[in-house]
């Protein structure tokens, strides 16, 4: 099949309410992949980065939030890039690839031959159509986008070794004791349809004795207090990445922009100012728009809510300002 005409869907995991916590209290009124990010919700960056995907048939919203909390947001979204976005509630937590995989048959509707799968707790430019581009060369069923940080802070994350021609994964653990890579997972994946195999292989293969459930970078978008692995749970980094690394199966693409894990308030802050200052370059219609900026002075990156009112006499200074509702 010619690429022009394969189809990609694209899956991101936004967690549930059990992770709140993170936010507060700042995420008590609001669902945290709603929380605003840069004038947006943070959800509204990796969707908005999926439109350049080219021969993109839908984007799906896959966790265990209510219904109606995305409701409105999954409409206007949809309407804004006139591409249909569905939000998907999960029965219970089920990890990144159970969840991927319990919704295998929605997923599948459009006989997509790429399926991207991003965390909505993640800051980056999300170089989607570059890694699809890497991935179709690779030949292989995976590809995770992956960034060189510093030594102190890699296991923090799930660190990786990659073969530094071809780029195939050959190992992966996740928050080692003690160092192994400055290379590590930024939860960003394009999979072929083979992954619901891999995904079957793990059930299949499953003992009844109790699996441990070791923290894990993304895995927290679902629970932090479980200590073994529940029925139909399947984690993607221990019980898919991990197990097929140097099988062939699984390549990197290594992105050299900003890259960030959205874990509190704090980075929240970092990553407004992150995507301002990307905003400058790819969208600068975004910033400094609303009600009263003509005449009012603005000094660097800075977004104006629509519904807010500047005044003509004031001044926003350098320091990557976002003025709201």
């Amino acid at each position: 099949m010619e690429g022009s005409e394969e189809m990609v869907v694209a899956v991101i995991m936004v967690g549930g309410p059990t992770i709140g916590t993170r936010f507060r209290p700042l995420s008590f009124n609001v669902p945290e992949p709603l929380f605003p990010l840069a004038g947006h919700p943070m959800v509204h960056h990796p969707i908005s980065a999926c439109k350049r995907i080219r021969n993109l048939a839908r984007i799906l919203l896959i966790g265990y939030y209510e219904e109606k909390e995305f409701t409105l947001y999954v409409s206007s979204i949809s309407n804004e890039l006139q591409v249909p976005v569905r939000y998907l509630k999960e029965d219970k937590p089920h990890g990144s690839a159970g969840g991927l995989y319990y919704f295998r048959d929605i997923i599948m509707e459009d006989s997509p031959s790429h399926i991207f799968l991003l965390n909505c707790d993640v800051c980056c430019s999300f170089p989607l159509p570059d890694m699809l581009e890497a991935h179709r060369k690779y030949g292989g069923m995976g590809t995770l986008l992956v960034i060189k940080v510093s030594a102190e802070s890699a296991n923090q994350f799930g660190e990786l070794v990659a073969d530094p021609n071809t780029k195939e994964l050959l190992h992966y653990t996740e928050k080692p004791e003690t160092f192994v890579s400055d290379l590590i997972n930024c939860g960003v994946y394009v999979f072929t349809p083979d992954i619901f195999t891999a995904i079957e292989s793990v059930f299949a293969n499953r003992e009844d004795r109790a699996n441990p459930l070791r923290d894990t970078s993304f895995e927290s978008l679902y629970s932090s207090t479980r200590t073994s692995v529940p029925k139909g749970f399947v984690r993607l980094d221990q019980d898919i990445l991990s197990p097929l690394a140097g099988k062939k199966q699984l390549y990197t693409y290594e992105t050299t922009d900003f890259w960030e894990q959205i874990k509190a308030p704090g980075i929240s802050l970092k990553c407004s100012a992150l995507y301002l200052s990307r905003f400058r370059a790819t969208a600068p219609g975004l910033l400094a728009s609303g009600d009263g900026t003509k005449k009012a002075k603005t000094v660097g990156e800075v977004y104006v809510h629509p519904s807010a009112k500047v005044h003509p006499t004031a001044k926003v200074p350098l320091c990557r300002s976002i003025i709201s509702e």
